[in-house]
């Protein structure tokens, strides 16, 4: 992996081990996760949110039961719910606060998702599961996400071997090879289908936060509907997962470059966040404080 020197260099290193680590808590995290049959919201804001829509679709996906996401924001309080999961690294998050405060006075069923230990998420919810050892001091998020999310799948029963496997390529592959194509983009659109559209979303939200650059992010259905009028030469539509059918040849029409590596959409997460490093370094930006963004957004 190219040196870059930052928190958030550090971070995303550290990612597949991360990975590796939180399968052995597993057992310790059953009692607070979604049990098969319950009918689950996952909640949480930004990154959180995205992480949150990941995991919805894999788990209704996988048979476990009907699995909604919302942005805190915009919990819809008319609906009924066996349990709420609410994600938040820092355990502040003001919507996520006052969402856990509202559906405690409901006696709805809480859990919380935090890495940082004595927060108000973590006391107001019901029950909560702790994540410290993959907190971060980078203002952008990456090894907590998908720290989380490795746990959520392989609580669904998945067998992540292989995904830190790939993600562990990822970090070692020479950037030139690991970024071709998009490295130079003056514009990159990310896509995906199911639990990536998730994905997808995070991957945008993480190149805007950390290189202040122009990133969009669709289903990868939807793209022809409108976002594709902006492919053209010098720009770049990136799909986690399999592409459509035919859509890598319309976006080769535009003379956009079209990347679709063959590898988890998670592992392939891992290559957005070092574009996230060398898009910072050519505009000279640093990486861990973006521009009007805090670690944690307090609303007074």
């Amino acid at each position: 992996m190219t040196e870059y020197s930052s928190h958030l260099a550090a971070e995303i290193a550290t990612q597949p081990d991360d990975w590796e680590a939180v399968q052995g808590r597993l057992d310790e995290a059953r009692g607070v996760l979604p049990q098969p049959g319950e009918t689950v919201a996952v909640v949480g804001c930004g990154t959180s949110a995205f992480m949150a829509q990941a995991y919805a679709a894999l788990r209704e996906a996988s048979g476990a039961g009907r699995t909604d996401a919302h942005v805190a924001s915009e919990f819809p309080h008319t609906r009924e719910y066996d349990r709420v999961v609410a994600i938040s690294r820092s355990g502040t998050t003001t919507e996520v606060i006052d969402l856990l405060t509202a559906l405690k006075e409901r006696d709805q069923r809480t859990t919380a998702l935090v890495a940082t230990a004595g927060t108000p998420i973590p006391q107001i919810a019901d029950q909560s599961f702790l994540l410290p050892e993959v907190d971060e001091q980078s203002v952008v998020q990456t090894r907590f996400a998908t720290t989380t999310l490795a746990l959520l799948r392989a609580s669904l029963g998945e067998d992540l071997t292989e995904v830190v496997s790939q993600a562990r390529a990822v970090l070692t592959e020479d950037e030139k090879s690991v970024l071709e194509g998009v490295v130079d983009a003056e514009q990159v659109t990310f896509v995906g289908r199911g639990w990536s559209i998730g994905i997808a979303q995070e991957a945008s939200l993480k190149l805007r936060e950390s290189a202040q650059f122009w990133t969009e992010s669709y289903p990868a259905m939807d793209y022809r509907h409108g976002p594709i009028s902006i492919a053209a030469p010098g720009r770049a539509v990136w799909s986690f997962g399999p592409a459509p059918e035919g859509l890598a040849a319309d976006v080769a029409a535009t003379g956009a470059w079209f990347e679709d590596r063959a590898i988890d959409p998670m592992a392939d997460l891992v290559r957005v966040h070092r574009l996230c490093l060398a898009k910072s370094a050519q505009a000279g930006l640093d990486p861990d404080q973006p521009r009007h963004l805090a670690r944690s957004i307090i609303l007074s």
